[in-house]
């Protein structure tokens, strides 16, 4: 766009807003003194004007880098201009057209299209998700998924998931009679056994879900492979199979001292907060790790009566991989961060009272490009502590489930792919999702949808 034409939209704001166009439409956020001891929704949904001026800050791009930085490939540039004439039930049909699990992204997204948005080069990027937000919240009533004439071809999915959703939802429409089998009384795996409301309330969810109900997906509740049903079976009553395997099993480390009560891995600490046997908070918590899970620890110890609640990270803050907006609210409502320190061992006598800690100074880069923390010698010190958890990552766990045969590997992020990180396997019909985070498990399970659909018309074809 040359510098001297201005985008349309421009001219649709009041002469006193054109100036301000670098900073986004504030997002109102709850108190922070209040919303540490509340599982309440943080954010504020942008209302109608608020998102109206907002959309008219997109300067719909001709080749836009924030379709390519989303994982769906969804085009925000359409729904952004909708919004922005106040269409918001063209907005929202726009981004149901492709997403199925809107209202839940509308809150959990990690916003990749924002990292990649033009105006964030000199100012405040589009405030896309909290747009997507307001299409779905203001354009009106629900509409239902409808499905196609039925195919006569039947395909399992193993996981509830947003991977295994993802596939249900796209193989359903298309006329696949679809079973998803979840090992668990819960559908949306991670998304709703560890998110906290105040980040994904649960009703958000449950929208999507309800939107999906006219598709005939036959869903069966606490079955697993492996310990209900094996592959073999699957296969006999399915024309082709889609595993969606999360990533529910924690990374360890060698951290002396682990065992003791009082140390909690990430994935339990915040399942058994949702699914009905929390774990003992005490005054004083210890968080170790650096990610956004990490994050969802802390600020919940907070919510559940911890005192003090320190982050153990042992790079700096500029290495920290949780998301900017996490770690600013997670400092806003009082949690305290502590870089460029590791822990050596976990202090107490048959139980947790304390983690010896080392000091770090930051070297070369590593093979991530990371700089390698290196120890600061004679820097050790004893943070008095009740509680420990260790949020150091997540990754599938295949164990038990008898699919050695299918050249399923475990890729650098913890997620199960197939052969070349395909979603194929090396058995035809038998497909593998993955993703460690809501957008990416859905591009994943759509990924080995296509893939089933594929072979399921060829094989349909030459019969």
């Amino acid at each position: 766009m040359a510098a001297d034409v201005k985008p349309r939209a421009l001219y649709l704001l009041p002469e006193r807003f054109r100036d301000l166009l670098p900073l986004r439409v504030p997002v109102e956020e709850a108190d922070p003194s209040t919303r540490a001891r509340s599982d309440a929704p943080i954010l504020v949904a942008y209302d109608a004007l608020e998102a109206m001026f907002e959309a008219q800050r997109c300067l719909y791009c001709h080749d836009p880098p924030c379709m390519r930085a989303c994982p769906l490939g969804q085009d925000c540039r359409e729904y952004n201009l909708e919004i922005s004439r106040g269409n918001f039930e063209a907005a929202k049909a726009i981004i149901l057209r492709d997403n199925p699990l809107a209202s839940t992204l509308c809150h959990v997204c990690y916003h990749y299209c924002e990292e990649d948005c033009v105006i964030g080069v000199r100012g405040e990027p589009v405030a896309i998700r909290h747009l997507k937000r307001a299409a779905v919240e203001l354009g009106g009533g629900e509409s239902m998924y409808e499905r196609a004439a039925s195919k006569g071809q039947a395909v399992g999915i193993v996981g509830g998931g947003p991977a295994g959703l993802m596939a249900a939802w796209w193989l359903a429409q298309r006329g696949y009679d679809v079973t998803v089998y979840e090992g668990s009384h819960l559908l949306g795996g991670l998304a709703t056994m560890t998110i906290p409301r105040y980040r994904l309330p649960r009703q958000e969810f449950e929208r999507d879900l309800a939107r999906m109900w006219n598709l005939g997906i036959r869903f069966r509740m606490n079955a697993a492979l492996g310990r209900d049903f094996t592959l073999a079976q699957l296969r006999a009553s399915h024309d082709a199979v889609i595993l969606a395997i999360g990533t529910h099993a924690p990374k360890t480390a060698k951290l002396l001292g682990s065992e003791l009560p009082g140390v909690h891995s990430a994935l339990g600490f915040l399942k058994g907060m949702f699914l009905g046997a929390p774990p003992a908070v005490g005054a004083r918590v210890a968080v170790i790790g650096g990610g956004d899970v990490a994050m969802d620890c802390a600020r919940m110890a907070l919510r559940r009566g911890a005192r003090e609640v320190t982050v153990l990270y042992r790079r700096s803050r500029q290495e920290m991989p949780a998301s900017a907006e996490e770690i600013r609210q997670a400092e806003d409502e009082g949690v305290v961060f502590r870089y460029l320190t590791a822990p050596l061992r976990v202090v107490g006598a048959g139980r947790v009272e304390g983690i010896e800690c080392q000091a770090m100074a930051l070297g070369e880069p590593d093979p991530s490009g990371r700089r390698r923390p290196v120890p600061i010698e004679g820097s050790n010190v004893v943070l008095p502590v009740d509680t420990i958890v260790l949020a150091l990552g997540q990754t599938a766990d295949l164990a038990g489930l008898g699919l050695e045969a299918l050249g399923i590997q475990i890729d650098g992020d913890g997620v199960a792919v197939g052969v070349e990180g395909s979603p194929c396997t090396k058995e035809p019909g038998v497909y593998v999702a993955g993703g460690n985070s809501v957008v990416y498990a859905m591009k994943a399970g759509r990924a080995a949808a296509q893939a089933a659909d594929a072979f399921l018309t060829a094989g349909a074809a030459s019969s």
